[in-house]
């Protein structure tokens, strides 16, 4: 399988001069990133709970993204790893860390390493070591846990492996109509005066790490509806390949661009020699042999759908009290700002945040400097984790706007003021943010007065009214012992329940496809426009006769490519990573031939010039039998 190197598709690069690397510094910095794309094909999705919304394709891939800091070789450190996924999970952290052990010894243990999700709903589910988060993905699915334990493990590795001295600024701003609150009469029973103290119902506020970069920003992953089966990363998602694209293309301005002389050439040019190169058919093809975080926060309360809440039913906004319609909550649905398109709404909200960070990141001149320190109870792990002035607070549940403000106040007001023995080392200049879905999942937690009304937030928040309170009573434990320098007592750990595990759903059990074809042939060729040209902003589609991707998830590979025409050679410009690109996978009416298609939505950026679509993957003609890899590409089309 080839391994598609990403090129950009600009025609030409940026200005470098503008971006900065810190090549010394306080810390020692590291940074990795690895591709943890689940069964892209009939394993549903984790976050909705709806039976009917299992894989299907590929909007774009899932990344594991680790940054490790630590004071010196030898010295404290921690990693935190950003998931493409909807949370953490308490057995996921207990495999990896099974792993690095083995490789590291001690280096890295529960206390040091906080495993965070972003909390799309658009990735593959069965991955949770309790049933209740598996019952609608039939059971625990090893394929989609394995690809994130995997992914994990050698994001740490990479960025292990990459320490060397740096420096690390902090910068915060506020995100522009990214997230409104959805449960607007629960958070009015907050007091007045506490209300009072805020402009927004929502925390707007980013909070920035230019290392490479790393984003704390409170939006839920849901701008992609419960009726989507594309793998996707949803806005935040998003937002990092938007970010690491525009990184990217700043520093490497002296690469060579991609142009051509088709791109001198007039369109009648293009078009014919367009006309010349066909479709060529599936044939086999040899086994397989760019970083920007955007972390979660709290979310609980926050959508993406920021038109408001209709119902489906009448366009009528929705009851106020108890987001419903005609006293029916199913009917109530939240509008992007792209609506009906919910691919846009996640490209726009996406966009929103990393237009922010980018903004961030260019003028962050604040230095984080200090000791690198952490603590961790372990059966519904909490953790608190310090670079310098800056406290992480991992939590491993949804907290809403106003429950996450009462607990980094409470935190901060500990650190500051309560320890004697903090010898000053915080102060108002003190930062606490907290990391959303880390390390397990165990729901929301609202405010008491939240907890009041039961809507969704609240009769979501398990332990009751006092759960935040809880919350904030043990983070406290926590700060304390940090700033007096003492070590927190190790409580039971938390049970490995991976040999209980329930698996019903079925491995896929071979493919056919119908006589006379081969896997790679063209079902449909490309349909190229009367004028004989695409334009940019225009969907270039084919669809191959294919097989069950769950064979081969190709890691750090791809399903899809578009490639180039660049002199006598074809160029690799777009693959299943890039948000322009889709990778759609289904059964035909007869349920006996898998049929994948592959979409190009042109974009503007992209060069004048002769292109084509290409598939790869592979097959089984049984259950058992070895992997047989194939490819197979479109006929050529213009783009003017």
């Amino acid at each position: 399988m080839e391994i598609v190197q990403r090129l950009a598709a600009a025609c030409g690069y940026g200005d470098s001069s503008k971006i900065g690397r810190a090549t010394n510094g306080d810390y020692l910095i590291g940074v990795g990133s690895f591709d943890m794309t689940g069964p892209a094909a009939g394993v549903n999705m984790m976050g909705y709970a709806n039976m009917d919304q299992s894989t299907a394709g590929i909007h774009f891939r899932l990344r594991a993204r680790t940054f490790v800091v630590a004071e010196s070789s030898q010295g404290p450190r921690f990693a935190f790893v950003n998931l493409d996924a909807g949370m953490g999970s308490q057995l996921i952290t207990i495999k990896v860390l099974e792993r690095l052990k083995s490789r590291f010894g001690d280096l890295y243990t529960e206390e040091n390493v906080a495993i965070s999700g972003i909390h799309t709903h658009a990735g593959p589910g069965g991955y949770l070591q309790y049933l209740v988060y598996s019952i609608t993905s039939l059971g625990f699915v090893h394929q989609s846990f394995d690809a994130i334990v995997n992914a994990i493990e050698l994001s740490i590795v990479q960025a292990h492996n990459k320490l060397k001295p740096g420096s690390i600024f902090i910068n915060k701003g506020d995100v522009e109509n990214a997230g409104i609150n959805r449960s607007p009469s629960a958070y009015l029973l907050n007091p007045a005066e506490e209300r009072a103290r805020y402009p927004n119902n929502v925390d707007t506020q980013m909070t920035l790490l230019k290392f490479f970069d790393a984003a704390w920003y409170a939006t839920h992953g849901t701008s992609m509806s419960r009726n989507n089966k594309l793998i996707s990363g949803d806005n935040k998602g998003a937002a990092a390949r938007f970010f690491e694209d525009w990184f990217t293309s700043n520093t490497n301005s002296s690469s060579t661009p991609v142009t051509n002389s088709s791109n001198r050439s007039n369109i009648s040019t293009l078009v014919e020699k367009a006309k010349a190169i066909k479709a060529t058919g599936g044939k086999p093809c040899g086994n397989s042999t760019s970083q920007g975080a955007f972390c979660q926060s709290n979310v609980g309360d926050v959508t993406p759908n920021v038109l408001g809440a209709f119902c489906i039913d009448s366009g009528k906004p929705c009851d106020f009290n108890h987001s419903s319609c005609h006293d029916n909550d199913q009917l109530c649905m939240g509008r992007g700002p792209g609506y009906p398109d919910e691919i846009l709404s996640t490209q726009i909200i996406g966009e929103r945040q990393y237009q922010k960070a980018v903004d961030l990141f260019v003028s962050a001149t604040e230095e984080l400097t200090g000791k690198i320190d952490y603590r961790h109870p372990a059966i519904l792990p909490i953790q608190m984790l310090r670079l310098g002035k800056l406290i992480i607070l991992s939590v491993p549940r949804e907290f809403t706007t106003m429950a996450g403000r009462r607990l980094r106040e409470a935190i901060k007001e500990t650190l500051m003021f309560l320890i004697s023995n903090g010898n000053g080392e915080f102060n108002n200049n003190t930062e606490v943010i907290i990391a959303g879905l880390t390390n397990n999942y165990s729901q929301y937690v609202a405010t008491f007065e939240e907890y009041e009304q039961q809507r969704y937030e609240a009769a979501s928040t398990l332990y009751g009214p006092h759960t935040l309170s809880a919350y904030i009573q043990e983070f406290k434990k926590l700060a304390e012992a940090m700033a007096k320098g003492e070590k927190i007592m190790k409580g039971p750990s938390p049970p490995d329940l991976f040999k209980a595990q329930l698996s019903l759903l079925p491995d896929p059990f071979g493919d056919s496809r119908p006589p006379g074809t081969n896997f790679g042939d063209m079902k449909q060729d490309i349909i190229v426009p009367k004028n004989g040209t695409f334009t940019k902003g225009d969907k270039a589609s084919a669809t191959f006769w294919s097989a069950n991707p769950r064979y081969d998830l190709l890691t750090e590979g791809t399903f899809a490519v578009v490639e180039m025409l660049q002199g006598q050679h074809w160029t690799p410009v777009y693959d299943d990573d890039d948000f322009s690109l889709f990778f759609k996978w289904k059964v035909d009416d007869s349920y006996l031939y898998s049929m994948a298609t592959i979409e190009w939505e042109i974009p503007k950026e992209a060069c004048s010039g002769v292109y084509r679509l290409r598939h790869f993957g592979s097959s089984k003609k049984t259950k058992d039998s070895p992997n047989e890899y194939f490819t197979g590409a479109s006929s050529s089309f213009a783009v003017s």
